[in-house]
């Protein structure tokens, strides 16, 4: 089964601590941070990622765009990001498609929870993106430990003397 999550943008920067202080004078930068969470979530899960802004903090705009691998769509004027997320359950939720709406705005999740998706608060999306920060530390760390690892069967003493010589200081 193929999982999609749709985000609404500006509910989960109002919603993450360390995103809110940066809605009043950085909204660019919330932004880019919400997308690089966002990126990373989708290459360790695996999951189509799709972050939808409203228009009414960027007017006029209504295009959709790929970053980093997630889509990005800023609505179009007077289409509110709720509409557009009820409009996404409905094209992309079939038999095959699990589709999860990560909000913290309540009509929003009775509304799309009607419809068949699956919802998650912003908080419960933020524990998952700390989940999938430490799994990659994890990930890397054995990486790291796999690469020094010897695949032949020697002693620490004869893996030093391997290692002088490598050094050259033998």
């Amino acid at each position: 089964m193929k999982d999609i999550l749709l985000v609404d943008g500006y509910n989960v920067i109002g919603d993450w601590p360390e995103l809110k202080p940066l809605r009043a004078g950085h909204l660019e930068e919330a932004r880019d941070r919400l997308i690089d969470a966002m990126a990373e979530y989708q290459a360790y899960k695996g999951w189509r990622v799709i972050v939808v802004f409203d228009a009414h903090m960027v007017p006029g705009i209504g295009k959709n765009y790929q970053l980093k691998r997630v889509e990005v769509v800023y609505t179009k004027e007077h289409e509110t990001a709720d509409e557009r997320i009820e409009k996404l359950v409905g094209e992309l939720k079939n038999v095959e498609t699990r589709v999860h709406v990560a909000t913290s705005d309540y009509a929003e999740q009775s509304m799309t929870f009607g419809s068949g998706a699956l919802r998650k608060s912003a908080r419960e999306l933020r524990h998952e993106t700390k989940l999938v920060e430490k799994g990659i530390e994890e990930q890397l760390a054995n990486q790291k430990k796999a690469i020094h690892k010897t695949t032949l069967p020697i002693t620490e003493e004869m893996a030093e003397i391997f290692d002088k010589w490598r050094k050259r200081d033998l």
